[in-house]
């Protein structure tokens, strides 16, 4: 039986991969999609992802444009690595959708897709939690419809965009804060400490690019975010954060992880952002947020080339 699955995404180069082995894996049934603020403005998360499922072939499934902004406080700024556009410029480059966004803002097609569906309904949120804390904080009642949330995001020794707190969680630490700390969903929080681990190299995208043309238009996407890992961690290849998170959706417990209690710094300080993981013995609360901090990580990343090398022609 499959799994239902919703993405909440920011596309985002690392999204689109992301979205493209949801595409591409029978074991997930993929009943909607919810865009937010994040690596680019909402205008431009959602045009991605229109036209990213249009490459997909999926125009069955419904995309949904939700947060435009924090819940709280200003985002400082945007991220610059996935280029202008949110797809390293490239976005030209893909299909026109055939169908717009759904008329339905991103918390109500979530409410109706929980709703309707016949059986727990993962959510893989992948952008900053702003939708999610939202949907819990209006619909409570629909917490008992969720099997699990797969959230990339946070850095339990390492940020990314600032030396404490990962993109996701900083954007609207608000928002993170409550869905990661007060809320009782079962959770698995995919941090960078493993997703960068888990990085691919240019051959792994020169080796995708020649499997179809689908494959091809994916790695067409990756020039700025190429650039960017280059220049910042000298890595010849790219972090596909977003699709380590989806790809744990897919294949439960291909990453291996660990409970703690964990809390969200909401202050004003250098800090802001970023994840406490209480890794003690003896501590406060339960530990209750299961962090993937391993994997197999040939294992991961022949598992994403199988799955993404599949993909049609576009």
């Amino acid at each position: 039986m499959t799994t239902p699955l919703i993405i909440d995404t920011d596309p985002g180069v690392d999204d689109a991969f992301a979205l493209a082995l949801a595409a591409a894996s029978p074991e997930v049934e993929l009943l909607g999609v919810t865009t937010v603020f994040g690596n680019v403005p909402l205008a431009d998360t959602t045009a991605n992802a229109l036209r990213l499922r249009a490459l997909l072939g999926r125009e069955d499934v419904p995309v949904a444009a939700g947060a435009d902004r924090p819940l709280v406080h200003p985002q400082p700024h945007l991220s610059s690595a996935h280029g202008s556009d949110g797809l390293s410029g490239a976005r030209g480059t893909l299909p026109e959708p055939t169908r717009a966004a759904d008329p339905r803002d991103a918390v109500t097609l979530m409410r109706e897709l929980l709703e309707a569906a016949d059986r727990p309904v993962t959510i893989v949120p992948i952008g900053p939690l702003t939708n999610i804390a939202l949907l819990l904080a209006a619909h409570p009642r629909l917490k008992a419809k969720i099997g699990r949330l797969v959230v990339m995001g946070g850095g339990v020794d390492v940020g990314n965009t600032t030396p404490s707190a990962e993109f996701n969680l900083w954007s609207d630490p608000e928002a993170a804060r409550r869905v990661l700390v007060e809320e009782d969903v079962p959770t698995t929080l995919v941090p960078v400490d493993l997703t960068h681990r888990c990085a691919v190299g240019a051959g792994w995208l020169a080796d995708l690019a020649r499997t179809s043309a689908t494959g091809a238009a994916l790695v067409g996407l990756t020039g700025e975010y190429l650039a960017t890992y280059r220049r910042i961690l000298g890595l010849d290849g790219i972090v596909v954060h977003d699709a380590v998170a989806v790809a744990e959706a897919i294949r439960p417990g291909i990453l291996a992880t660990t409970a703690f209690a964990a809390d969200l710094d909401c202050s004003f300080g250098p800090n802001r952002g970023a994840l406490v993981v209480d890794r003690r013995r003896e501590v406060e609360r339960p530990p209750d947020l299961d962090v993937a901090l391993d994997t197999d990580l040939d294992g991961l990343r022949s598992f994403l080339f199988e799955r993404l090398s599949s993909l049609g022609g576009a």
